[in-house]
């Protein structure tokens, strides 16, 4: 049988080939599209959870904690002064202090109505984060779309550092505050307190002094202070970095658009050299002071 020269059976086989690899690029597309949704909502979720988890915690401390301080501070003025009256202004800020944790308790309570736990939280955002990855993996693509995409990443690397950096500053500030304050006014109180007998300023006091205490203590383990100027020094070099390679300036100012895959193989490299000089320096803060200290010292205050 003799062939049909006007047959156009392998275009159509051609054609045919291209519809299904572009549909299947759109279902590969629509598919990657709803995982990175599912991993944003599962982050979404899990991070209320722990907000609320965090605050049914304190609400619940500072419940016991308000209960423990008014019996213990009525007792004491009962058996001690011989007159529960003297505690009355104590029992009242114990009193609101209860009232206001059961508020934020029930608060809690309903605002967590309908939220997965948080080992179930964890658990769902770990499966669709693996998801995510593998279809990643199955979308590979080449070392200059890689890079490419790496130069768009650094500005969410750059808001993390900055927003630690801020967290830290702002902790530490906090901190700093209550010392100070607290120093004040045990100086005051202490001024104050005249008698030997066990007064409402003698308890003040002795609270005042407790919570400068545990807040040095704090400070001087978590050092807050070095985290915030680390994390902010690391964020304000990569960000030079970023503004370096878009301008065509500094160690760049070399490549032209033709050769920007080697720029960008450069900003690549230094990037990751200060994300890795972070990095070490995290390690060293997270070390006992007598075994290691960072290489260089934020400025004094």
């Amino acid at each position: 049988m003799t062939r049909d020269y006007d047959d156009d059976a392998p275009r159509r086989i051609r054609d045919a080939d291209d519809l299904v690899q572009a549909r299947q690029r759109d279902a590969d597309e629509r598919i990657y599209v709803v995982t990175t949704n599912l991993v944003i909502d599962a982050q979404e979720k899990l991070a209320r959870r722990r907000r609320l988890d965090r605050i049914w915690r304190a609400g619940w401390a500072v419940s016991w904690l308000s209960v423990l301080a008014a019996v213990i501070g009525t007792g004491i003025a009962a058996l001690v002064i011989g007159d529960p009256a003297r505690f009355v202004v104590g029992d009242l800020v114990c009193g609101s202090l209860l009232l206001l944790s059961v508020l934020a308790l029930v608060g809690v309570r309903f605002a967590g109505r309908g939220l997965p736990t948080l080992q179930r939280l964890e658990a769902q955002l770990a499966s669709v984060q693996e998801s995510l990855w593998q279809q990643k993996v199955d979308r590979r693509p080449d070392l200059q779309d890689r890079r490419s995409l790496y130069r768009e990443e650094v500005a969410t690397a750059i808001e993390k550092y900055q927003v630690d950096s801020r967290k830290y500053r702002r902790i530490h500030n906090s901190l700093q505050s209550l010392i100070m304050i607290g120093s004040a006014s045990t100086t005051t109180i202490a001024a104050l307190d005249t008698g030997k007998e066990l007064t409402w300023q003698s308890v003040t006091l002795t609270g005042i002094s407790f919570a400068i205490t545990v807040a040095a203590m704090f400070t001087g383990y978590y050092k807050f202070r070095e985290r915030s100027y680390f994390l902010q020094q690391t964020a304000d070099a990569i960000e030079q970095e970023a503004n370096a390679v878009s301008l065509g300036i500094g160690p760049y100012s070399e490549y032209g658009e033709a050769r920007e895959a080697e720029a960008l193989k450069l900003f690549t490299q230094r990037v990751e050299d200060h994300r890795n000089e972070q990095r070490r320096r995290q390690q060293q803060l997270d070390q006992p002071a007598d075994q290691a200290a960072p290489s260089s010292q934020p400025p004094a205050a």
